[in-house]
């Protein structure tokens, strides 16, 4: 019996539920705005910057790649990556057994064509002696006309063969020189100081300088580096020679580097149809935490407010009506309306308050599912954006 009643009771119980559902949805949807929590910033005084921001690499300004200018077994490598190099160092050697082996042949045919000389020269002498004498007898119809040709021709011959001689003389020098130069390029020295980056040839490697020099190490000044910013198409004609740039690191995000713009080269590169241009940033890297290859963060400075009251991007909103009229909204009594402020620049985090606000005010911050409330409702509206009640 008592089963049978309580199903007879169901329905009722059901209508009354459905009742009290009803009531709630019509008190708290009808008469309150959801309760949407809201946070306080203070206003505070700060730096604003308009920027543009590329990534780039960084790398040393100056550097030369040093190579080989022989070919032949590299004999010897004295450095390594990181080591720190004086300009005139010895870096490298060629096995110079080749190149010396020239050196004395180039020598020996240089000493034997003086000695050729000096023998020629005594000839030369004694022709013009012989040649002297004869003119004087034949003064005299001493001698027959034909010995008297005879040395004339004689000395011509002395002559042509000195000049021969000298002739080789130079070219064997020519060579000698050559030779030597090329045996002192066996040694192999750093041209600049600074450090080296790079090693990409083996002790014991044969190197082939015919036709290319083959590079063996690169020495770079690490003391100013230069960072090689990718700017989009879209942004370059905003950059300008001089401007002010500062940049981070993936290992130190909060550490500024500052710079100046270099250059701007004019010729693009197309990544995945994406044109860039690259800009050259120049900075002092004394403490050496700068290394080659990094990657930057680049920010180039277009305009920039210091000392300036500022408040949260978030906490400034322009309705669609307001005709370019910025509000904050602050803390007070419900239903408080918007309060107008003058706003000049603003930055990815933060909006500068030229006018409407002062140090240390307060202002409150939207949350995410409210923020677009704000902005389309307009100045018109109170707290509902923040919890208040509907009027």
């Amino acid at each position: 019996m008592a089963a049978s009643g309580l199903r007879r009771n169901i329905p009722i119980i059901l209508i009354v539920i459905a009742l009290l559902a009803g009531l709630a949805w019509w008190k708290f949807s009808g008469t309150e705005e959801p309760v949407a929590q809201a946070s306080i910033a203070k206003v505070t005084r700060g730096t604003i910057e308009n920027t543009v921001s590329a990534l780039g690499k960084i790398g040393p300004k100056t550097y030369v790649d040093v190579g080989a200018q022989l070919s032949g077994q590299l004999e010897a490598l004295n450095v390594e990556v990181g080591d720190r190099v004086e300009q005139g160092a010895l870096l490298a050697q060629i096995d110079p057994r080749i190149y010396e082996s020239r050196v004395e042949g180039d020598r020996a045919r240089v000493d034997s064509l003086s000695a050729q000389l000096a023998e020629r020269n005594a000839n030369l002498e004694l022709a013009k002696a012989t040649h002297t004498r004869n003119q004087a007898l034949a003064e005299r119809n001493l001698i027959a006309k034909d010995l008297l040709d005879t040395s004339a021709a004689q000395l011509k011959q002395a002559q042509a063969q000195i000049g021969s001689l000298r002739a080789q003389l130079k070219e064997a020098q020519s060579t000698l020189d050559g030779d030597t130069a090329n045996l002192s390029y066996a040694r192999i020295y750093a041209p600049m100081a600074g450090t080296v980056v790079s090693v990409t040839a083996l002790k014991g490697q044969t190197l082939n300088a015919n036709q290319t020099a083959p590079t063996i190490l690169r020495i770079a000044n690490l003391d100013t580096m230069t960072v090689t910013a990718q700017v989009a198409e879209a942004d370059i004609g905003r950059i300008r020679d001089d401007m002010a740039v500062y940049f981070t690191t993936l290992g130190q995000p909060d550490r500024r580097w500052q710079g100046t713009v270099r250059q701007i080269q004019p010729t693009p590169d197309i990544v995945n149809e994406v044109v860039l241009y690259k800009v050259l940033i120049d900075v002092d890297n004394n403490d050496g935490v700068l290394l080659p290859d990094m990657t930057a963060q680049v920010f180039f400075v277009l305009s920039q407010a210091q000392d300036v009251l500022t408040v949260p991007a978030a906490a400034v909103f322009s309705p669609a009506n307001a005709k370019g009229q910025s509000f904050v909204r602050v803390p007070g009594a419900e239903g408080t309306p918007p309060k107008p402020v003058q706003v000049g620049l603003r930055d990815r985090d933060s909006v500068e308050i030229v006018s409407g606000l002062a140090e240390g005010d307060s202002v409150l911050l939207p949350t995410a599912a409210n923020a677009d409330a704000s902005a389309s409702a307009g100045p018109r509206r109170p707290m509902g954006m923040f919890g208040g009640r509907r009027r």
